[in-house]
Order: C-alpha cells, then structure tokens, then sequence
C-alpha cells in the first residue's frame, strides 16, 4: 500500500504563471515549476489562442499550445486509484488500485445527468493514461471537448450560441478567451460579461447556456456532479484581480483547471475530499478544502 500525505508543501508543487507576459492575456492554470521563456503571437487572440514558446511546445490536436508543466516529480502512479477515509482531514490517503466502476452507484445527486458528463468518465476510467501530463488546461479541454464530439457528433464550437459573440469577437473566440481567463486591462477583457470572468471552463461552457454554475459553498455542500468541469484559484485576490482585468506582469497567479470525478466522505457520509482528474499534478491525491480558496464547477447539462 502507498500512502501520500496531504501534508506535502504547496512548495513542492509547481508554481502558476512565473513571469509570464503573454501580451495582455494570461493563462490562468498550472504551469512548470521550472522557469520558461515564452510569447504569444498574437496582439488580440485568434479563435484558437495560440501561445508559443522558445522551446519545449506541447501543441494539441485542437490547435492549442500552453505552457508546458513537468510534474515529473509527483507523478506517483499511472493506474486507477482507491480513495479512502483515515480520521482526520489531514489524513485522506490513497491506495495504489481505483475503483471507478461504482461511481454510478454513489447518491442521485452526485450521479451525472449529462451524457457527456458520462462520456468524459467514460474515456477517464477506460484511459491507459489517466496523466498525461502537459498543461492542465489543455488536459482538461481535450478531455471535455472529445467527449463532447463523441456525443454530439461534431465540436463544440458549432453548437456556441450567436450571442456569445461581441462586436470585437466571435463566439469561438469570447469561449476561449473565458476557458482560459486571458485576463487584460484592456477594454476587450472588460467587455465580456464579468459574471463569467476568472471562472475558466466553468465559466465558458455556462456562458454558453451547456451547464449550470456551482460556487464554492455549493462544491463543498455537495451540489457538483461527477464529470464536472473546474477552475480553482489558490488565492481570493488573485480571482478577484482576474475578473476585474489585471496586468499579467504585476501578477503571479496560482490556478488550477481540472474534472471534478466523486466526493470522498467519512463514515457520517461528510464531505472531506475531492477526487479529480488532471495531468497528475495533484489526481494522486483527494483536494481538500484549504488548497484552494476559490473553487468554480459547472454541472454539464449536454
């Protein structure tokens, strides 16, 4: 059996957007602890939003290219995890076989009621590599994203309603510019609709009328759904910066982009942990309240 202890620093994880200048956007998820040279290529972002960098690109099926992270150093396993309850919050520990197969036994209210909610656990619980590393947003985002194809038949993006376009963008492009939180201080940030700004892909895909928004207090209450998609923020200042539109080179955010896959409770059926499904950043362990201060889900209802 191997235990990790949820009392290993947030040092030794990867720090979020050293020093990144992306020309007005930044990307606000979980990148290299190592330091990296980097630029966008653009002034104001192409549907896609492509970044590049000098060296070290990790460029995706779906044409996006983020910052690339090595969790290396974390990446305990690559087969399935159990996740069980021993006393204390501090104590929730891992053991080394997962069984997802009884997620759709779990309460009514936690069993996901969209089909590509069952798509994305689907593809997670069949996938040979359950972390693949790269960067969170571009994990969490093709893993939605197949899902949603596989479903519908066709991308996400025909199914975008005309609305989320602005007179600076298209729908496409309001979709991932809120996806990836491209915070600015310019006019084209501001002009999207703050309800939905700093929230990532939950933020994105409720915009676009496909899921219903769940809050901090409503994450830890119970109310998310396996298959939901999340965006955390370690600090409330930092997600408070973000909507409000912030200079990247003023700020160093730490935030995180991942699917939520089933609470973890105590024997009085209390909710202590989350498991969830990333690069393998931190899906070898339950999070637990204290890892972030901001927490953003949205229950899928395609």
């Amino acid at each position: 059996m191997i235990r990790i202890s949820l009392s290993i620093g947030l040092g030794k994880f990867c720090n979020c957007f050293r020093g990144i200048v992306a020309i007005g956007l930044v990307l606000t998820s979980c990148a290299s602890s190592k330091k990296v040279k980097e630029k966008a290529n653009l002034a104001v972002p192409d549907e896609n939003l492509v970044l590049k960098k000098e060296s070290n690109n990790q460029v995706n099926s779906n044409g996006w290219n983020y910052v690339l992270d090595d969790h290396g150093y974390i990446n305990r396993f690559t087969k399935d995890m159990t996740v069980s309850i021993s006393g204390s919050i501090d104590s929730l520990i891992l053991h080394d076989t997962l069984d997802l197969t009884n997620l759709m036994e779990e309460t009514e209210n936690e069993r996901p009621k969209s089909p590509v909610a069952l798509k994305i656990l689907e593809n997670y619980i069949n996938s040979e590599n359950k972390e693949p590393n790269g960067h969170c947003l571009s994990v969490s985002k093709n893993r939605f994203e197949q899902a949603y194809k596989e479903i519908h038949g066709h991308s996400i993006y025909q199914d975008l309603p005309k609305y989320m376009g602005t007179a600076t963008y298209t729908p496409k492009q309001v979709y991932n510019l809120l996806y990836v939180s491209a915070s600015d201080t310019k006019k084209g940030w501001k002009s999207l609709p703050e309800a939905y700004r700093g929230k990532g892909n939950a933020g994105a895909v409720a915009y676009a009328g496909m899921g219903t928004l769940v809050d901090t207090k409503g994450v830890w209450s119970g109310e998310l759904q396996p298959g939901a998609l999340m965006q955390v923020w370690r600090f409330q200042k930092d997600y408070e910066k973000v909507v409000k539109g912030v200079d990247v080179k003023k700020l160093d955010p730490y935030g995180h982009s991942f699917i939520f896959i089933g609470y973890v409770r105590n024997d009085k059926n209390e909710i202590e942990g989350l498991k969830i499904a990333d690069q393998g950043f931190q899906s070898y362990r339950p999070l637990i309240p204290r890892d972030y201060e901001v927490w953003w889900g949205v229950n899928l209802s395609i």
